[in-house]
């Protein structure tokens, strides 16, 4: 958590304070007990025999003003408190979240892959705002409740000595019960955190798969795993909070055994002449200030477990180093193929199988490239490579003889424009999708870049034209709009490389093969690389690779691939009958 107190920097004054002014608050506040003794005590009090009525009432009076007085001070110290605790906590948040979200979008697709993307948003919405709330409740009640539970043992004190030590051995039997559940609740709370990740993630993955559920009519299957999931979360939630709620009974169980305690011996004190019973009520006033601070310093003292059990998960996220690997950069070597692979091998974590291996082959500057294979043969893997979305484990990869990492992946990004196999689209118009390639593109680039991907008719389908509102993800596009739309958004970039990764999936043959076409007429001269399942996609390809296991099987024009690569061969007989297409 400590890391964390770095967000508080901007907020300094506020975070100093709210403390004070609840400090303020808790000073009148321990004054109270002393002015209702003496209304009982004092010779002019309205105990004295010596006083008039007269005389007491106007004590009274005075007394009960300095009350209100008291009252109205400490109303106003509270209400700035809160106020300001509450804007250190809500700017502390924003700030968190912040770095928090950009240190995501900072992280390789294999950190990613490893935290989970439902990890990522419970840590960027739950955890979050459970740092929030304890933030907001240290600034307001860290210092005032100590400050009260000790300010009240030391006017105990000063009253009576022997009801001190009373009031001291309350209060530190309170701190060791405190303490222990405090030690065994900060690892549930973690675990119990653990677990809202699971049913987050149960919840996304059916939510964004809610159709292939359906197909497969496996509803019944989904909430019984989300039930399993969420009576896990539900049994750790009881436990802790089982333990979590020992804290109040028995707050009050100890304070009420210390107020009997209290009662007890002040009574035959006063009995013996040695108290006067304005002192016993002003003791008993301290006894019951302190059990009311203890009480909500337990409360505090949860919410903390939870704060700290949280800030643990977010500063995990927010000190992981990304794993991409950056070298010092290169220059460009004259007569070096455009780009190319050097015995570029592929494992998503380590130890685990190669999901490339051995691969080997160069690429010229303009030149089509078709990379075909069966699923799971390292299509995208080999694509997601040149952008440097991920690192090799063994080769390289180069554009103009330089190694990708050390291109720097801000220019090297730039030089690439990527439709990936999930077409996704964001919340916003068309031209605002759009302009995701080319920020200062014209209403007349757009409809160009729309007019290559084949997406005209999509743009006049929709009433506003460019300026249609996208729904969250696309979701009032059908699958084939959003693909084209995809295409779109990266032709308005004019990216040196262009990348479809099964980009074409969704459209029918016709509207594919006007894309290809298009493709090869876009006016300026991309290296362009075409993931596909049909060899009618890239059979007119400058060189098409095969794939197979993660291995380069075969790498040539479609006539020689036909003639020397069985896989390839299969591939393309599966799909036409013999003869046809060849």
């Amino acid at each position: 958590m400590k890391d964390l107190l770095k967000y508080l920097k901007n907020y300094k004054l506020q975070s100093v304070l709210a403390p004070l002014f609840k400090l303020l608050e808790a000073s009148f506040e321990l004054l109270i007990p002393l002015i209702v003794a003496s209304i009982v005590d004092k010779v002019n009090g309205v105990a004295g025999s010596a006083v008039s009525s007269q005389e007491a009432t106007r004590f009274v009076v005075f007394a009960c003003l300095i009350l209100i007085a008291l009252g109205i001070i400490g109303l106003v110290s509270a209400v700035c408190a809160q106020y300001f605790a509450a804007k250190a906590a809500v700017g502390f948040s924003k700030e968190l979240r912040s770095d928090l979200f950009c240190k995501i979008q900072s992280l390789s697709y294999k950190d990613m892959d490893n935290l989970g993307a439902s990890a990522m948003i419970t840590r960027m919405t739950s955890d979050v705002n459970q740092i929030q709330t304890g933030v907001n409740l240290v600034l307001r009640l860290f210092m005032r409740s100590p400050f009260i539970v000790f300010g009240a043992m030391v006017m105990a004190f000063i009253l009576d000595v022997t009801s001190g030590w009373v009031l001291a051995a309350t209060i530190a039997v309170l701190f060791v019960v405190v303490f222990i559940i405090m030690l065994v609740t900060i690892p549930m709370y973690r675990k119990t955190q653990g677990y809202l990740d699971g049913v987050t993630a149960s919840t996304r993955e059916t939510l964004v798969g809610s159709r292939v559920v359906r197909a497969f009519c496996k509803e019944d299957d989904e909430i019984a795993e989300n039930k399993k999931r969420n009576s896990r979360l539900y049994s750790s939630q009881i436990s802790v909070g089982a333990i979590s709620a020992l804290m109040n009974p028995l707050t009050y169980a100890i304070i009420n055994a210390g107020i009997i305690a209290l009662i007890y011996t002040d009574a035959i004190r006063v009995q013996a002449g040695a108290l006067t019973q304005g002192q016993v009520v002003a003791l008993y006033n301290y006894m019951s200030q302190i059990l009311i601070e203890l009480i909500k310093l337990a409360n505090l003292i949860i919410t903390v477990t939870k704060c700290f059990a949280s800030a643990g998960r977010v500063d995990e996220v927010l000190k992981m180093q990304p794993s991409l690997m950056h070298g010092a950069g290169g220059e460009r070597i004259e007569g070096a193929p455009f780009l190319s692979f050097e015995n570029v091998s592929m494992r998503y974590s380590d130890g685990a199988a190669c999901a490339l291996d051995d691969i080997s082959f160069t690429v010229e500057r303009g030149q089509t490239i078709g990379i075909i294979g069966g699923t799971g043969a390292g299509k995208t893997t080999l694509v997601n490579l040149i952008p440097h979305f991920y690192d090799v484990s063994e080769g390289e990869v180069r554009i103009d003889g330089v190694n990708v990492n050390s291109v720097g992946d801000e220019k090297l990004r730039e030089m690439c424009g990527v439709v990936p196999q999930r077409a996704v689209l964001f919340s916003g118009t068309i031209r605002d999708n759009l302009k995701w390639g080319n920020e200062q593109a014209t209403d007349e680039q757009i409809m160009q870049a729309v007019g290559y991907a084949c997406a005209t008719d999509v743009i006049y389908s929709k009433q506003k034209g460019l300026d249609e509102q996208v729904e969250q993800g696309g979701r009032n596009f059908s699958g084939g709009q959003r693909q084209r739309l995809t295409i779109a958004r990266a032709l308005v970039g004019k990216p040196e490389i262009l990348i479809l990764d099964d980009s074409s999936s969704a459209l029918d043959y016709a509207t594919d093969a006007t894309l290809r076409k298009n493709l090869r007429s876009l006016g300026y001269d991309p290296t362009v690389f075409i993931v596909s399942q049909r060899t009618g996609s890239i059979r007119y390809a400058d060189k098409i690779i095969v794939l197979d296991g993660g291995r380069l099987v075969g790498c040539g024009t479609h006539e020689q691939l036909l003639r020397d690569c069985e896989v390839y061969r299969e591939i393309h007989n599966s799909q036409y009958a013999e003869g046809e297409g060849a």
